[in-house]
């Protein structure tokens, strides 16, 4: 299963939402980055995404994006072969 890694904040409900998804499709360990925590990872998470909002989601290499669009992916069945590590496109 591919790595996870996730920007979030502590009072986040889609943050929370999409932590709950990913754990519901199998995804035991997340690489969590509070960027409400830790000074200067909102800047960083911005510089990578070009987006402010949280969550930001990469499963592997691939930047998902946000809650809405890690929702979207499962609902076209890319989820579950993105984190298998198959080729899947997120947008």
């Amino acid at each position: 299963m591919q790595t996870v890694k996730i920007y979030t904040t502590g009072s986040c409900p889609y943050c929370i939402q999409a932590k709950q998804l990913l754990k519901e499709r199998g995804v035991a360990q997340l690489d969590e980055i509070r960027v409400d925590m830790i000074p200067g990872e909102r800047q960083k998470m911005m510089s990578i995404t070009g987006r402010r909002t949280v969550p930001q989601i990469f499963i592997g290499a691939t930047h998902v994006g946000g809650c809405d669009d890690l929702m979207a992916l499962d609902e076209r069945g890319g989820l579950l072969l993105l984190l298998a590590g198959a080729a899947s496109s997120t947008k």
